[in-house]
């Protein structure tokens, strides 16, 4: 298994593209991206568990339940969500879509980010439609990539080959997510394509599975969006015997599929608004697994903790506090805390209680761009990672006129 370049377009036989259509004011960003399968592919996608979903997620539900979709749509600068006829535009650019690529209608996965409530035009969209289908490529991702972010201030892609059946396949994917992106699922927009042969249902329970541990331990600011979800498809054109049930080549798509979703939860954690540092909590020594998943969520998603990390400031009883709050059944006597980066590792608590470091290696430690939180709850053999973001200033002014 390696990486590989070509983000969404990596596996064979995808071509994606990203135009302006002038939803965004800004003229020079993209603001409508689409990915097209050659083959009709096995699909399968978890969403937003906020009660208030938008309007394109319910379109898409009611496409794929089939199990099977060919292209993906997907504007930027409105969430089409709480409009009385959001039904009908997201209903609308399935179809100009699918008219554009001579598909059905009911092959589109639709997708809309941005602001809530906005009534959204399709005129644009539809205005958009013959350059964007006519513009895809197989070295489109990064446009797409672009043509899918909202507060992003980095384009997200990754992509992985490896083998299986003797065949080699790729996963490719593209993600945003900045702002309102908190567990659990759906807390962003992450869009993945294979050229692996994998029926409907495994793809669903392959996806499904890997959620748990990558895209719902991710927590930038503790809100969950109404939009966002993560799409898989599947066009079978590596020509692998088809993955129909557990075993060796399912269990090797699923390292694949985790290794791409990982690099993606890495990004979108890192590029959290305002942020300028990715934290990575690694929860080991743990009683079960729900318990380090806890523990490393409520680390992670600490606002104290978060703004600790900001300021390079190894105030590690708030890691100990998150703990203590987050509900989980642990001995705080047991616990150690350490914290890493490119500049070294430093303990700051054994046994659950402080020991002697020095301020000025903690200090070099943290202002480095990626902290590790190590804690150990040495209960057990059981571990979980979380990502998230520190807290900055930024995020207050990003979000404070984020409408307007």
């Amino acid at each position: 298994m390696k990486m590989t370049e070509g983000g969404v377009c990596a596996a064979q036989g995808f071509s994606a593209h990203g135009v302006h259509c002038g939803i965004r004011k800004n003229t020079s960003k993209n603001d409508l991206s689409l990915i097209f399968s050659e083959k009709k592919a096995a699909a399968a996608a978890v969403y937003t568990t906020n009660l208030v979903k938008g309007a394109p997620l319910t379109v898409t539900k009611d496409h794929i339940k089939d199990g099977y979709a060919q292209a993906i749509i997907c504007n930027s600068g409105n969430a089409n969500t709480c409009n009385a006829d959001g039904i009908e535009i997201a209903q609308a650019m399935s179809e100009l879509t699918a008219k554009e690529l001579s598909i059905s209608a009911q092959d589109i996965v639709v997708a809309s980010t941005g602001v809530i409530g906005q009534p959204l035009s399709v005129e644009p969209i539809a205005a958009a439609l013959p350059a964007l289908c006519g513009g895809l490529d197989a070295d489109g991702s990064h446009e797409a990539a672009l043509g899918i972010m909202t507060t992003d201030t980095i384009a997200k892609e990754v992509a992985v080959e490896f083998t299986v059946g003797g065949k080699t396949c790729r996963i490719g994917g593209i993600a945003k997510g900045s702002g309102m992106i908190h567990p659990n699922m759906a807390t962003m927009l992450v869009f993945l394509t294979t050229d692996a042969a994998v029926s409907p249902a495994m793809l669903q329970k392959a996806l499904s599975g890997d959620i748990q541990s990558t895209f719902n331990m991710i927590s930038v600011d503790g809100d969950t969006s109404t939009n966002d979800m993560v799409v898989i498809l599947a066009n079978g054109m590596a020509g692998n015997p088809e993955i129909t049930a557990d075993g060796e080549d399912f269990a090797v798509f699923m390292k694949a599929l985790n290794t791409v979703t990982v690099g993606l939860c890495r990004m979108i954690a890192g590029d959290g608004e305002g942020a300028t540092k990715l934290l990575e909590c690694t929860v080991s020594g743990a009683a079960d697994e729900a318990t380090a998943k806890t523990v490393a969520k409520s680390v992670i998603c600490s606002s104290l903790l978060k703004a600790a990390m900001f300021g390079a400031d190894a105030n590690w009883g708030r890691v100990l506090c998150a703990i203590g709050y987050s509900g989980a059944d642990v001995d705080v006597t047991k616990i150690d805390v350490s914290f890493r980066s490119a500049k070294g590792e430093l303990l700051v608590c054994k046994d659950g209680a402080g020991v002697e470091f020095s301020e000025e290696t903690a200090k070099e430690i943290l202002l480095e761009k990626e902290i590790d939180i190590l804690v150990s709850l040495n209960s057990g053999a059981y571990s979980a990672t979380a990502w998230g973001c520190d807290l900055t200033y930024d995020y207050v002014k990003i979000n404070g006129d984020y409408r307007t």
